[in-house]
């Protein structure tokens, strides 16, 4: 993850105080990081409250954190233990295209592609012709939740969908940040606790020198990491990047949070059901179910948002709901002189494809790539900037085409998103798919093209025409084709075990 510590030149110009500011997920994560690629040459510092609770949104993750835990070398059962966590194969949709409907939103592979061609080609085809079955059928990704159905890829059996098995983790955020805290203090990382008082500058530079707590200790540093969740407490409140509001695309600005009992089976998947101004989440740890009803204030108020939320659980809930107001959109500039904001300081994305702690991710590990010396050459600055802002543009649209492809008209929230512009970026992307059904991937931007035309065929876009190139299949052999695909899917999911089974030989967590 990022450079090694060898790299690093321990000249006069070098960084040798790393301060962050705020802890919770996007802190911890930041400090474990750290920790573990400057391996004792950068002292670092971590200042929280705890009167200042996280905002807990989300509880899921998406594939890439794995790749952050093992760069830490984690053990993916332990951190499992750790947290109570359970396995997530993709995110299931209910009554986003139109009430009724539903569809899944795979982590895997999509199908078996032929002749050099991606397998969703020859599905629309087959389609046309009335011999494909729905798309979710050629995916062991979308299939095995069906039946509560896990097992991690068998990578010894190539060429095999179990093989191509993809998974993500639902889990506790707080007792993963509890788990990361243990793990950087090993490591050297001290832990201060108080509330900021002020920010203190270079006359001259702008830059931040120290922060001050109300407790009357003074932190001096050389970098600055602002991980103070929405209030953006050293690059908002201080630094004063500004704001870009992205609330006319994605019109949600309030969310409500409650854990309910645990129910059976533990699906190995998030669900995400619209309803009449927004979207409820499901996600089913081990030993409960965290659930949120995410809603447009402008549409609906919070007590009717709180009894939907309420009379859509399948447990009883083991709180009262927690509302929580927020903002679409990002920071102006992520890195400003000295300070980098990660995590909700650097804005925020609605957890509707849990991309929080992928953002998170990112950031530690570009940091990292353009660790600074004392001099913070503006080239790097405006470099990480650009990668980023693209970063979350592209997410950004993927987020807006779940709302933007609906043919809802039941509620003034569906019309609303139904009717609304998008961003040209997007545009483009949907009239593309909606032509000959080609997605084209931009550089490395997040999501890939199976996971476009999940949402976009899961919601109702089906393109005019196909690649040419899938006529060159006899219509007899496009039927076995497909049919074969399915089967063996079929088969491979029946061939795993039950979830909770899975986790009881792997990673059961205690009750304590």
């Amino acid at each position: 993850m990022g450079v090694h510590p060898s790299d690093l030149d321990m000249s006069p110009t070098a960084i040798r105080q790393v301060v962050i500011v705020g802890g919770g997920t996007a802190g911890w994560m930041t400090a474990a990081a750290f920790a573990r690629a400057l391996a004792g040459r950068c002292a670092i510092r971590l200042i929280e409250s705890d009167e200042i609770g996280s905002i807990g949104v989300g509880e899921a993750s998406i594939p890439n954190l794995i790749e952050f835990n093992r760069a830490l070398g984690i053990d993916e059962d332990e951190f499992l233990r750790a947290t109570g966590g359970s396995f997530k194969l993709g995110i299931e949709f209910v009554n986003w295209g139109a009430i009724g409907e539903r569809y899944t939103h795979g982590f895997g592979k999509l199908g078996a592609g032929a002749s050099g061609l991606p397998f969703h080609h020859f599905w629309l085809r087959g389609r046309q012709q009335g011999v494909a079955g729905p798309l979710g059928d050629y995916s062991l990704n979308t299939v095995a939740p069906r039946d509560a159905r896990f097992m991690r890829a068998r990578h010894d059996m190539p060429g095999s969908p179990l093989a191509d098995l993809g998974h993500a983790f639902h889990f506790d955020a707080s007792l993963y940040a509890r788990f990361l805290r243990r793990y950087a203090e090993a490591r050297g990382v001290v832990r201060t606790e108080g509330k900021l008082l002020q920010v203190n500058r270079h006359e001259t530079s702008g830059f931040i020198a120290s922060v001050a707590l109300e407790g009357g200790e003074t932190v001096a540093g050389d970098f600055f990491i602002d991980c103070s969740g929405m209030r953006g407490l050293l690059i908002q409140q201080w630094l004063d990047v500004g704001f870009e509001d992205w609330s006319h695309w994605l019109p949600c600005d309030r969310a409500l949070a409650v854990p309910s009992e645990a129910r059976q089976p533990l699906l190995p998947l998030t669900r995400s059901t619209a309803h009449a101004a927004g979207w409820q989440w499901r996600i089913p740890l081990q030993h409960r179910i965290g659930n949120g009803h995410v809603y447009g204030s402008a549409f609906m108020g919070q007590d009717e948002a709180t009894r939907i939320l309420l009379d859509h659980l399948d447990g009883m809930p083991l709180a009262e709901p927690r509302p929580i107001a927020f903002r679409t959109g990002r920071a102006r500039r992520f890195w400003e002189r000295n300070c980098v904001a990660v995590g909700l300081s650097s804005g925020f994305l609605e957890p509707l494809e849990s991309t929080s702690i992928h953002l998170i991710h990112m950031a530690v590990a570009r940091i990292l790539d353009f660790f600074p010396d004392a001099g913070f050459d503006p080239a790097d600055i405006a470099e990480y900037n650009a990668l980023t802002t693209t970063e979350y543009e592209r997410i950004r649209d993927f987020l807006i085409l779940h709302y933007k492809l609906t043919r809802r008209d039941d509620s003034p929230f569906w019309n609303y998103c139904r009717e609304m512009p998008v961003p040209d970026s997007l545009r483009r992307k949907m009239e593309l798919f909606a032509s000959q059904g080609r997605v084209i991937r931009h550089s490395d931007e997040l999501f890939a093209e199976v996971s476009w035309i999940q949402v976009m065929v899961g919601q109702g876009l089906l393109p005019r025409g196909y690649h040419p190139f899938a006529d060159q299949l006899p219509a007899g052999e496009l039927r076995d084709y497909l049919a074969n695909v399915a089967q063996v899917v079929s088969r491979c999911a029946q061939a795993m075990p039950p979830h909770a089974d899975f986790i009881a030989t792997h990673c059961a967590a205690s009750r304590a």
